[in-house]
């Protein structure tokens, strides 16, 4: 069937000639950037695995893991890192972290043989999340750490234990100041957990306390770390020996190469949903918005791509951050003076700009008010984790043959599910030119929960093939996800710099 190409729009779809026209540029890491200017290292790609395709970059993970590391070790702390293996099923990803002497936090059955096949042994796996009886059966005896979530799962653990203890933290929450959260034992019934770790100290091994923050806020990470320092003491007056202080992950990503033009395209969108401006919206869809008239209140849900502060400078803020309780010092110096281990548990700040994600353009229509639909190979929930919109741009490639010449064009994204909510964008994005059947288009910075949170087979769609893509001798190679192994530089090279 021969799908007629429409003719580009005027008006609210094209910008202005004397204006820029309303951008998210997005963060590209120069590993993946060179990649993508590599077109025949893309086109072999596209080639043998087609799309849509996932494309993941364990070099840009290892990277991310040296410079978590090098902010540990300035600071002089013990530590363990746990990349979180729930970010992305990437055999690549989980591979890299055993080789290079990571920990892995799991969270389900799947992700620990997942650990163990990846060479992980059980001293450098910890389990996390709400688990079943079932589950807390495997895990009594097979010398897992266990970050136990309820009081349930610890009375369970202290009656499936078998001869050799389980090594256990208690995951806390209930803080001052934070939010409610359906995770963790409430910091006023933590005495009822050092009652049983009391009582069964020949079944569980308590190896400290631990906590997650639904947040990236350093004040409220110094206030939850401060009362868990303050619960250690408690248990040491049991006579309890805990030595581990886990601070969880939340460590963000930076997606936004440009805050300035993230603030003014927000500006943008906001003034469209009041009628103040050229709408920039699908539909009736307010991302999260509440609209009363010319206002605009409330909290979207793509807030947490305007960030611009790394995961390393993150960490290191909360390290560094002062304690009252403890005369001042920080973080980082009260846990080594009390010769205490931090953990952490990041997830989305290993993988950052470590993925991408291809689809290829199917049509393109023109609606029922104008707007222009770009129709993918891939539907939503392949590159959108959740309810969240993706405010970073993707990049459009060229099909066969050179770029077309032409001006920007306001376009939404449409997935190929036969449902309306199917929409991989619906805020507006600029392409640089009409898009034709063939064409390439690129999602920055997809590994971290992007691609594997909502993902399903809908209509029977096949899933998204997954890749690894490496440099070796100046030469990009591809090999299937499943298939791939690392290979570390020996002691002393230098890693490969890419400009």
């Amino acid at each position: 069937m021969i799908v007629r190409q429409p003719s580009i729009p005027t008006g609210r779809d094209t910008p202005p000639r004397d204006s820029e026209p309303p951008a998210l540029p997005a963060r590209w890491d120069p590993l993946v950037r060179a990649f993508l200017n590599d077109r025949a290292a893309l086109d072999r790609a596209v080639a043998r695995f087609g799309t849509p395709l996932h494309l993941v970059f364990p070099a840009v993970f290892g990277r991310n893991l040296e410079r978590l590391t090098d902010v540990l070790d300035a600071a002089r702390v013990p530590y363990r890192i746990c990349y979180a293996h729930k970010v992305n099923r990437s055999r690549a990803f989980v591979r890299t972290a055993a080789a290079l002497g990571a920990a892995v936090d799991v969270a389900s059955a799947g992700e620990l043989e997942s650990a163990r096949q990846a060479g992980f042994p059980p001293g450098r796996i910890e389990v996390t999340g709400p688990k079943g009886e079932a589950f807390l059966h495997v895990l009594a005896g097979s010398g897992v750490t266990v970050n136990v979530d309820n009081h349930w799962e610890l009375r369970t653990l202290a009656r499936l234990a078998g001869a050799a203890p389980v090594p256990v933290l208690l995951r806390i929450s209930g803080f001052p100041g934070s939010q409610v959260s359906r995770f963790g034992i409430a910091v006023d019934t933590v005495d009822q957990a050092f009652d049983v770790l009391a009582d069964n100290r020949d079944r569980l091994d308590f190896r400290g306390l631990a906590f997650h923050l639904d947040t990236g806020d350093t004040a409220e990470r110094v206030r939850a770390a401060d009362t868990c320092l303050t619960l250690l003491e408690r248990a040491y007056a049991r006579d309890l020996l805990p030595a581990v202080l886990n601070i969880g992950g939340g460590l963000r990503q930076v997606f936004t190469a440009d805050a300035d033009r993230f603030d003014d395209y927000v500006h943008r969108l906001r003034a469209g949903l009041t009628g103040h401006g050229p709408r920039m919206s699908w539909g009736t869809d307010t991302f999260g918005y509440h609209v009363d008239g010319s206002a605009v209140r409330g909290t979207p849900v793509f807030h947490k791509y305007a960030n611009t502060v790394p995961a390393d400078e993150m960490l290191a803020e909360l390290l560094a951050a002062p304690l009252d309780s403890q005369g001042g010092r920080s973080i980082g110096r009260v846990v080594a003076d009390n010769l205490l281990e931090i953990w952490l548990e990041p997830g989305k700040a290993l993988t950052d700009h470590a993925g991408i994600t291809l689809a290829r353009v199917e049509f393109v229509k023109e609606a029922a008010d104008g707007s222009v639909l770009v129709h993918l190979d891939l539907s939503r929930d392949t590159v959108t984790p959740a309810d969240q919109e993706v405010m970073a741009d993707p990049l459009l490639l060229p099909g066969p043959g050179p770029a077309p010449s032409g001006s920007p064009i306001g376009v939404y994204l449409a997935g190929r599910l036969c449902l309306e909510r199917d929409l991989v964008s619906t805020h507006k994005i600029w392409l640089p030119w009409y898009p034709r059947p063939g064409d390439l288009i690129v999602f920055p910075n997809t590994a971290g929960y992007h691609m594997d949170l909502s993902a399903g087979p809908a209509a029977m769609h096949p899933p998204a093939e997954k890749v690894a893509v490496d440099l070796r001798d100046g030469r990009f190679g591809i090999t299937p996800d499943d298939e791939f192994r690392p290979v570390l530089p020996h002691p002393g090279s230098a890693s490969p710099e890419v400009s």
